[in-house]
This record gives C-alpha cells, sequence and structure tokens, in this order.
C-alpha cells in the first residue's frame, strides 16, 4: 500500500499546491483557467494527437477492453439516474445529471499520469484507446438522455445538432481525430513539427494538474452529501469493478487491458460534470461535491485498485 500511495501522491501534491495558490491568491483562479485553457486547448490534444499517431490501433482497439469499460459506464450512467430519480426523489433532468457526474471520469489529468507512474509509458497504449471515444459516447449519452427526460427538452434533431457540434468543435476530439488521419494514413511529420507538439505533450499534464486544483477552489461543498457518496460509490467503486469482472474474468484479457480498464474506470470525476450541470442548471451541488471529495478521496481508492491489480 505504501508503494501505491509514492505512486499516486506526486500527481495529488501537484494539485494541491495549484490548490492552495489559488486559495492564498498567489495563483489566481481566473489564472488556473488560462493555463487550464492552455492545457485542454494545445497542450493535451497535442499529447493526444501524438499518442493515437503512434499508436498499433490493431493491438489496443479491442472490443473486449472497449465493451467493459463502456457497459460499466452505461451502467453507473443509468443506474445512478434511476436511483436519483426514485430513492433520492430528484426530477427527471436533475436525476440524469447525477447519473452523468457518477459515469463521467477524468481519464486525461488523473488517468494518464497515474497509470504511467505505476507501470510505465507503455501501459498507456489502451488507455488511449479508452480515451478516444470517451467524451464522445458520455456527452452523446448524456446529452440526449437529458433532452428526452427533461421538461421542454429540445426536439431530437436539434439535440445531435448541438451535440455534433460540441464534439467537433472540442479541441481535445479534433487532436484524436488528426491522430487517427496520421496513423491510418501513415503519413510521416518532419522533425520540425514533431519537435514542438513534443514541447507541448512535456508541459500538458504538470499544467493541467496545477490548473485543476486552482480550479477546485471555487467550487463550494453543498448539501446532499448523502447522494455525493452514493455517485461517488459507483464513480470509484462499481464502474472499476464491473470493468475487472468483464476484461478478467469473463474476457480473460491480458493485464495491461485488465490494469487500463480497471484504473481508468477508477478515477474521479471530472470537472466536465459540473460544466455539463450547470448547463442545464440541474444538480450542481451534487457535481462540485463529486469533484471536490471524489478528487480528494480518490488517492484511497486507487490504492485499493492498484491493491487489486497487483501481481
Amino acid at each position: 500500500m505504501l508503494s501505491n500511495l509514492e505512486i499516486i501522491l506526486p500527481v495529488f501534491l501537484l494539485i494541491g499546491l495549484g490548490y492552495l495558490a489559488a486559495l492564498r491568491g498567489i495563483f489566481s483562479s481566473d489564472n488556473c483557467d488560462v493555463v487550464m485553457r492552455f492545457s485542454q486547448t494545445f497542450a493535451i490534444p497535442a499529447l493526444l494527437f501524438s499518442a493515437v499517431a503512434r499508436l498499433d490501433l490493431a493491438a489496443v482497439f479491442q472490443p473486449q477492453l472497449l465493451f467493459s469499460y463502456y457497459s460499466g459506464t452505461a451502467t453507473v450512467f443509468f443506474v445512478g439516474s434511476i436511483i436519483a430519480h426514485y430513492v433520492f426523489k430528484r426530477r427527471p433532468g436533475e436525476a440524469v445529471a447525477i447519473g452523468f457526474t457518477a459515469m463521467f471520469s477524468n481519464t486525461v489529468l488523473l488517468g494518464l499520469p497515474i497509470i504511467e507512474r505505476a507501470y510505465g509509458a507503455d501501459a498507456l497504449q489502451p488507455v488511449y484507446a479508452i480515451i478516444a471515444i470517451h467524451a464522445p459516447f458520455c456527452y452523446i449519452l448524456g446529452i440526449t438522455t437529458m433532452e428526452l427526460a427533461r421538461a421542454g427538452g429540445q426536439p431530437l434533431g436539434v439535440t445531435f445538432k448541438h451535440i455534433f457540434h460540441e464534439i467537433s468543435t472540442n479541441a481535445l476530439t479534433i487532436g484524436i481525430a488528426l491522430g487517427f488521419v496520421v496513423n491510418l494514413t501513415g503519413l510521416s511529420l518532419p522533425q520540425f513539427v514533431w519537435s514542438p507538439i513534443q514541447l507541448l505533450v512535456s508541459a500538458a499534464i504538470p499544467a493541467a494538474l496545477f490548473a485543476l486544483g486552482g480550479i477546485l477552489v471555487r467550487y463550494k461543498l453543498a448539501d446532499r452529501f448523502a447522494e455525493t457518496v452514493f455517485v461517488l460509490t459507483l464513480r470509484l467503486f462499481v464502474h472499476p469493478a464491473i470493468a475487472y469482472v468483464l476484461s478478467k474474468h469473463v474476457f480473460a484479457m491480458p493485464i495491461e487491458f485488465v490494469r487500463a480498464a480497471v484504473l481508468v474506470a477508477a478515477m474521479a470525476p471530472g470537472v466536465n460534470v459540473y460544466i455539463f450541470a450547470n448547463i442545464y442548471d440541474r444538480a450542481k451541488g451534487v457535481a462540485a461535491n463529486s469533484v471536490i471529495i471524489g478528487t480528494a478521496t480518490a488517492i484511497l481508492s486507487i490504492s485499493f485498485w492498484l491493491f487489486i491489480l497487483s501481481p
């Protein structure tokens, strides 16, 4: 367990440094927005482009891997939404926002650095396969269900147009798509193009983790802690448990695929869940709670899953 904490703690200490800097006014939360915008618009897309462009697609895009991960994603989304509606008596739109919070894992900012520290850069290959369709899958499922569930929802045609626009103009999606183009065409980029890309890649995760900590300062804890505990149980334990059973015991996949499916599923909710809740003005308190508490408690939950996955 101590060795697991040594893997995880540097990542969370960098988040904590950003949080402390913003809390003490050394680096404002608005400054962190700028750093995060740089990370999400340039550095992380460069990271994803570089990774996807060099992936062995036939080796890592395994249907069993994607099914192991995304069947759990859909399960916690629908279970979260149904329980929120029928047990916690939330309105349909609020219930969907809570389900989305349970579904959306912080795959990039937490998943990549922790898995790389635990198992090395080569272990990230199947992780990129999961990340490549993560945002489209979650947003299509979340937005479509929200529009069907809430009163006054948009017509489906408008909804799908909105989904397409959000996905196609997202910098992370563009980076992944361009990576696929280079990979599938065999296009050889000159070194003077790769060099600045690699400089951006080196800045991506450290800058994003620091900015994440600073941004968390603005989220205030709200009531509804029972709902938060329920959401985080789905996010940190139920989803990875589904991924573990399917990838290891049903499909008997190689250990590197099992680790990728389980650990990506075990990551805390990302700030996207609050953005989603804020767009629809639904269950913002639960979303904020889940981001703050989930990021803090993920230290323990990830340690647990690293222990389960140890030889």
